[in-house]
């Protein structure tokens, strides 16, 4: 039973990570596209993304590989849930329907 419940924190801590780590990537794009320090933009947000997500790994793993597997398909799920979203999100945008051809 503690082994089950232990499982089921990893998956929920790594949707909650996939959710950031991919969220936060789809608002630095959306941010830095305008922005006049693109460079800043995209490695600052990829250093704080890539911190807290190994950091939360590490504290998922715990000495155990099978929370870490859990974590890593949470994350896979987010994964999957955010590209699906934001692809709804960014058909209505204006500037999906400008990027669909060369000028």
């Amino acid at each position: 039973m503690n082994e089950s419940l232990s499982l089921a924190a990893s998956l929920g801590a790594g949707i909650l990570l996939g959710a950031f780590f991919f969220g936060g990537l789809w608002w630095t794009v959306r941010q830095g596209v305008s922005s006049n320090r693109v460079a800043l933009w995209f490695f600052g947000s990829m250093f704080l993304r890539m911190s807290i997500v190994l950091l939360g790994f590490y504290v998922i793993l715990g000495g155990s590989w099978q929370g870490l597997l859990a974590g890593l398909i949470g994350f896979t799920v987010a994964r999957l849930t955010v590209t699906r979203l934001t692809r709804v999100a960014n058909e209505s945008s204006p500037l999906a329907q400008e990027g669909g051809h060369a000028p």
